[in-house]
């Protein structure tokens, strides 16, 4: 999944094609035979008119965009015709800052476009658009068409159909049921001025001043105000991303289970990023819900406490040490062993061919100490350069950190960026060839990815063997909100690659000595219920800690309105045998506007 501080256009919505508007204020009216909206918009999410120019299409509009790409601005036709599918407003593509204003009564003239946010490449739906347009201004400061209200009973429970066979499984072509299916229900009202109620916030805000709300306050909800994602068949139809017509400064910094009280409306728009969302003319006023990050509780002295935590591309330029270590020595109680994901190198995305990350790791060590922490030590692997995918120059990579007054490391040398650790038996018990070491790194699972770091360590006499993971992104899969039902998930293709390897190599330490304590975690970047999962499990070798949970407490990350899992910690029959792990989802990230990073730490207890 990408990451939120990933490199992004400014307008969530970029068209492409350049238009010239003329503004000409007249007081004749619109051609009584003029198309209307509707007929443009039509019964399906493709425009029966798509690429045919149209005159003097009216109006009233309802919302003018004047930043970023998608310059533009939305009309709505005030006597809509009785068919429920077909759509009354429609995005008006201009380029440049529009000249009309809200209110203005409008005819247009231009070509209706189909414009595929992000490119076809995406699987997107399409946003149906006239483009160069000629405006011409009838009147000002005309009511504006009444909001259609979107709350808990307009919106179905059932997400979408399944789509057309014969068309690849596209659901452009299919006629929209919007009293059956969600997705239906909001491209029927595609350009139009929507509205929510009293609606709880369910994604923070993020960098680009957008958040998610859901008008489904009982759906899948979480005890912290979120809506969790559960499976892929069971899609949470409540939620809706927000944005704003106004001023950046004016928008909300919220955080989950805040709300956005009163009328939040404006009109409905498609972007790459999300997809149906409100651009808001007019926010709800925010109301705190008071969400408070968590701490877990120390470890008793006879457990063994194990976490892990992606700290987001970390390098020494950035200003966030004190702050993650503040988060591991008080919220996550100082682990005896923690696994970091996305550690960079010592300068960071510069591509010098730097891979050292001492400079780093010891940054956030020191930081640790001076937040009351121990003085852990570490150890890793550099990665070979640019080979492990990342942000460019980055070269992150996971580290292990353990409390050397708890926990000891069992060294053995050898162990480099393209050296395969293995397992042998000695005197009847498992030992790893090297230590630290990578697992199969020549693997073609692994191109441009993380491999994963394996490493033995000794606590209270019991060898317990721990792999650190960071598998590959979920970028290039389609949305949730893709032209395409069931929308395909490429990336999934890789991780299951690299959960095979994972589960093989848990698999030799398990045949050498059956009783072996073994924990695969890190950012697995795929869910609990996933075949990425299933596979890491494979036959009872590990098993995913996080279901020891309340399914409405499983996630680590939020991402478009759902609390999902991406990090994961799994344990080998041995731990989970026990009956006294104890489990906890950390959150201090994931919910919040002021994040430190996207994903939610782990934390593991158990006896060994």
């Amino acid at each position: 999944m990408p990451s939120k501080s990933s490199a992004r256009l400014a307008a969530l919505t970029v068209a492409a094609v350049c238009s010239t508007v003329s503004a000409v204020v007249l007081t004749s009216p619109a051609r009584a035979d003029s198309v209307h909206i509707h007929d443009i918009q039509g019964t399906t999410r493709i425009s029966p008119l798509a690429g045919q120019k149209v005159t003097d299409v009216a109006g009233i509009v309802t919302g003018v965009r004047t930043y970023g790409s998608s310059k533009g601005f939305w009309i709505q036709d005030p006597t809509p015709d009785d068919n429920p599918a077909t759509s009354e407003g429609v995005l008006v593509f201009t380029s440049s800052a529009p000249k009309v204003a809200v209110g203005d009564s409008v005819t247009v003239s231009g070509t209706v476009s189909e414009y595929v946010p992000g490119g076809a490449t995406t699987g997107n739906q399409s946003l149906t658009e006239i483009t160069k347009p000629t405006v011409t201004v009838l009147s000002s400061g005309n009511t504006v068409p009444a909001p259609t209200v979107v709350d808990a009973k307009s919106v179905p429970s059932r997400y979408t159909a399944a789509g057309d066979t014969a068309a690849s499984g596209s659901i452009n072509g299919l006629t929209l049921e919007p009293a059956k299916y969600a997705l239906d229900y909001y491209e029927s009202l595609e350009g139009m001025n929507v509205q929510v109620a009293d609606a709880r916030v369910v994604t923070a805000t993020d960098p680009y001043s957008e958040l998610w709300v859901t008008v489904k306050p009982r759906e899948h909800t979480t005890r912290r105000g979120g809506t969790v994602y559960g499976s892929y068949e069971s899609q949470n139809t409540g939620r809706l991303q927000i944005q704003s017509l106004g001023p950046t400064a004016d928008f909300p910094a919220a955080n989950v289970g805040d709300k956005l009280k009163g009328t939040t409306a404006g009109p409905l728009d498609f972007n790459q990023f999300g997809g149906y969302t409100l651009v808001a003319n007019q926010l709800g006023t925010l109301e705190k819900g008071g969400l408070a990050r968590e701490t877990t509780r120390k470890q008793s002295r006879g457990e063994l406490a194990v976490a892990t935590y992606n700290v987001e591309n970390l390098d020494p330029s950035d200003a966030s040490f004190a702050a993650h270590a503040a988060a591991i020595v008080n919220n996550l109680q100082s682990p005896d062993i923690v696994s970091l994901e996305e550690i960079q190198d010592n300068n960071g995305a510069t591509d010098d061919g730097t891979v050292a990350a001492d400079q780093t790791v010891q940054k956030l060590i020191d930081a640790i100490v001076a937040a009351g922490g121990p003085a852990y030590e570490w150890r890793s692997i550099d990665p070979v350069n640019d080979k492990d995918g990342g942000e460019p120059g980055g070269n992150i990579r996971q580290v292990f950190l353990f409390n050397p007054q708890r926990v000891s490391f069992t060294d053995r040398a050898g162990g480099d960026s393209t050296t395969a650790v293995g397992v042998t038996k000695v005197r009847g018990k498992a030992q790893l060839t090297v230590s630290p070491g990578r697992i199969d790194p020549s693997n073609a699972a692994w191109n441009s990815s993380r491999k994963p770091l394996a490493g033995e360590f000794v606590f209270r006499g019991r060898t317990v063997f721990v792999i650190a993971n960071h598998f590959a992104s979920k970028g290039g899969d389609q949305g949730l909100a893709a032209q395409y039902q069931p929308p395909t998930r490429s990336s999934e293709t890789q991780r299951h690659l690299q959960a095979t390897a994972v589960n093989a190599f848990v698999k030799d330490v398990l045949d050498t000595q059956k009783n072996a304590d073994v924990i695969a975690l890190g950012d697995m970047n795929d869910f609990e219920f996933s075949d990425t999962a299933k596979i890491l499990e494979g036959d009872g070798e590990l098993w995913s800690a996080i279901k020891s949970l309340p399914e409405s407490e499983r996630y680590t990350y939020d991402y478009q309105g759902n609390s999902q899992v991406l990090d994961q910690i799994l344990v080998s029959p041995s731990i989970r045998r026990g009956c006294d792990i104890d489990y906890d989802s950390v959150h201090i990230n994931s919910e919040f506007s002021d994040q430190i990073s996207d994903h939610d730490p782990q934390v593991l207890r158990f006896r060994p």
